[in-house]
C-alpha cells in the first residue's frame, strides 16, 4: 500500500437540493469520518425556465460555500475534491457562478457527467458494504437526478443516470404544494416512462440486493421505521402507506410524519413518486439504505489518486486501446512533451503535478481522431474526448483535453481556450505549445532519438536551441519549426529557432 501524502481528505457535493461536506482522516487505511456539514440550498429550484440561475438562490449557495471554505481553509489543493451535479450540468451560462462557487470555497468545483455520478456513488456504497460480494442494485434519489447501478464488490455491469429527482419531479407534478392521488399517480407513471428503458437490462442480469443512498431514500427508511410500518429497511408495503399519507394529507403544509425533517418535506411528494415508481419496474420487495453515497465515493476515489489507483489511467489506457492508438508514436511525443515541461515549468507556472497529468494524457490520446479518418483527426479527437463517457474525469477535464487534442496541429484557435474556465485558460494555452512541438519533433515518427535540446520561455516567448548545425542537417525539421513559429502567433506566442 502506497503511503498517502495527506492524513485528512474532505469532500464537497454540490448537489440539486443540498450541499453536502464530509471531512474524514486516515486510520489504519481506513476513512474515518472526523466532522460532517450540511445545508439545503435548493439549486435546482433556482433553476428560471431558460435553465439560469436566479439570483437570489446563487447568493444563497455562495453563501453556504463560504461556510464550507472557511472549515476546509487549512487543507492543501489536493486533500479536497469538490463535485457539482445535475443542475450544474444543466445550468446555462455557469461560469461566473462557478467562479464565485470557487473563490468562496478555496478549491476547485468539477461538473461529473451523469454517469460519473453514478460510479462515484456506487463506489462510496461499495465501500459502506465491502463485506458483501453479491450482487447488488443500488439507487440514488438525488435533487435533479436518479441514478441506477448494478454491480458486483467494486465492478459496474450497468448504470444509468436518469433526469428525475426529489425537487424537479415536486416542481414538475406538485408545483403549488398540493397532493391528489392523481398528481401522485400520474408522478410515479411519469417516472415509470423513464424507467422502462434501463428495466430489461437490469432484470435479465438480477441482482441479490437492493441499497438505495442518499437523501430521499435514507428519510423513507426513517419515516416507515418510526411510524412502525417497516422492522426495517422500505418494503412495498410500507411504501404504499407512505404513499397514502402523503395524499391523505393534501398538501405538503399538512405533512405531519414521524422522523419527517421540516426542510425534506417540501420535496417528499416527488422523490416519493420516483421510489415508488422503481419498487413497480422493478419489482423490487425490499431496500435498504446505505450509509455510503456520493461524497463517500469522492473520498474514496479521491484516496485512490493519492495512492497511484488513479482510476483515470485505466480510461486512458482503454481510449487508447478502443480507438487503435499508435503507443509508439504517442510515447514519443509524451516523452518528449514532458521533457519540453520540465524545462519550462518553472517559467511558465505549471509546477503542478496536475499540468504534468494533462499534458500526459492528451499526448497519449492526440492521435485518437485516427481511428476515424486522417482528415481533420484533430477534431474528431477533441470531439470523442469532449463528448464520451470518461471514468474518473469531470466535464471540465474532458473540456480541457478536448482543447489540447484540438490545437495540437493545424492553425490554433484561440477561442478553444477561451472557453475554458479562466483558471485553465492560460495553463492549458502554455501546454497546448509545448504538445504542438512536441508532434512537430515526431513528424517523422521515427524511433531515433532526438538530439539535446533546450528550451527556454519569458512570458510568451520562447527560445529553442538545438545542437550547432542539426537544423542544417534536417531541413524538414527546421521548415517544420519555421511554420510552427508563424502559427503560434495566433495565440500570441513567439517561437524562435536557433
Amino acid at each position: 500500500m502506497k503511503r498517502v501524502p495527506f492524513d485528512t481528505v474532505a469532500a464537497v457535493d454540490l448537489g440539486s437540493n443540498s450541499f453536502h461536506m464530509v471531512v474524514a482522516k486516515l486510520d489504519h487505511d481506513e476513512l474515518r469520518v472526523i466532522d460532517r456539514l450540511r445545508e439545503r440550498t435548493a439549486l435546482a429550484e433556482g433553476l428560471d425556465d431558460g435553465d439560469r440561475l436566479k439570483a437570489k438562490v446563487a447568493e444563497r449557495a455562495i453563501d453556504c460555500l463560504g461556510r464550507f471554505g472557511q472549515r476546509l481553509a487549512h487543507m492543501p489543493v489536493d486533500s479536497v475534491r469538490a463535485v457539482g451535479t445535475n443542475t450544474l450540468r444543466r445550468m446555462r451560462e455557469s461560469r461566473a457562478f462557478l467562479q464565485k462557487a470557487q473563490a468562496a470555497l478555496g478549491h476547485r468545483i468539477e461538473v461529473i457527467s451523469g454517469r460519473e455520478e453514478a460510479r462515484l456513488i456506487y463506489l462510496g456504497v461499495s465501500h459502506a458494504h465491502s463485506d458483501d460480494s453479491r450482487r447488488r442494485l443500488v439507487v440514488d434519489i438525488g435533487g435533479g437526478s436518479t441514478e441506477c447501478i448494478l454491480g458486483e464488490g467494486l465492478d459496474i455491469l450497468e448504470s444509468d443516470s436518469l433526469q428525475m429527482g426529489c425537487v424537479g419531479w415536486t416542481v414538475r407534478h406538485f408545483p403549488d404544494g398540493a397532493i391528489t392521488r392523481e398528481r401522485m399517480e400520474k408522478a410515479q407513471i411519469a417516472a415509470g416512462l423513464e424507467l422502462q428503458g434501463l428495466a430489461r437490462r437490469y432484470k435479465r442480469l438480477g441482482w441479490e440486493s437492493a441499497i438505495g443512498s442518499s437523501g430521499t431514500i435514507v428519510a423513507c427508511e426513517e419515516m416507515l421505521r418510526s411510524a412502525g410500518w417497516s422492522e426495517g429497511g422500505i418494503d412495498a408495503k410500507g411504501l404504499r402507506k407512505l404513499r397514502r399519507a402523503l395524499v391523505e394529507a393534501g398538501h405538503v403544509s399538512k405533512l405531519q410524519l414521524p422522523a419527517l425533517q421540516a426542510d425534506r418535506a417540501g420535496v417528499l411528494a416527488g422523490g416519493v413518486a420516483v421510489l415508488s415508481a422503481i419498487f413497480k419496474i422493478l419489482d423490487i420487495d425490499e431496500l435498504h439504505a446505505s450509509p455510503g453515497a456520493l461524497r463517500e465515493g469522492v473520498l474514496h476515489d479521491l484516496l485512490g489518486r493519492m495512492r497511484h489507483e488513479d482510476v483515470r489511467e485505466p480510461t486512458i489506457r482503454s481510449f487508447a486501446r478502443r480507438y487503435h492508438v499508435d503507443l509508439e508514436q504517442a510515447g514519443r511525443v509524451e516523452r518528449t512533451s514532458l521533457a519540453l515541461l520540465a524545462q519550462v515549468a518553472a517559467g511558465w507556472e505549471l509546477e503542478s503535478a496536475a499540468h504534468e497529468r494533462t499534458l500526459s494524457w492528451a499526448a497519449r490520446l492526440h492521435e485518437i481522431g485516427l481511428g476515424i479518418s486522417y482528415s481533420g483527426y484533430h477534431r474528431h479527437g477533441a470531439y470523442i474526448v469532449a463528448n464520451a463517457d470518461m471514468n474518473g474525469f469531470s466535464k471540465q477535464d474532458q473540456q480541457q483535453l478536448a482543447a489540447l487534442i484540438e490545437s495540437h496541429r493545424r492553425k490554433p484557435d484561440p477561442a478553444l481556450f477561451q472557453a475554458l474556465p479562466t483558471d485553465l485558460q492560460e495553463p492549458t494555452l502554455r501546454l497546448a505549445v509545448l504538445l504542438r512541438l512536441a508532434a512537430r519533433l515526431h513528424r517523422s515518427r521515427s524511433p531515433r532519438a532526438l538530439p539535446e535540446l533546450s528550451l527556454f520561455v519569458r512570458k510568451r516567448e520562447l527560445r529553442m536551441e538545438f545542437a550547432e548545425g542539426w537544423l542544417a542537417e534536417h531541413p524538414l525539421s527546421r521548415a517544420d519549426l519555421d511554420e510552427e513559429a508563424g502559427q503560434l502567433t495566433q495565440l500570441g506566442v513567439e517561437l524562435h529557432v536557433s
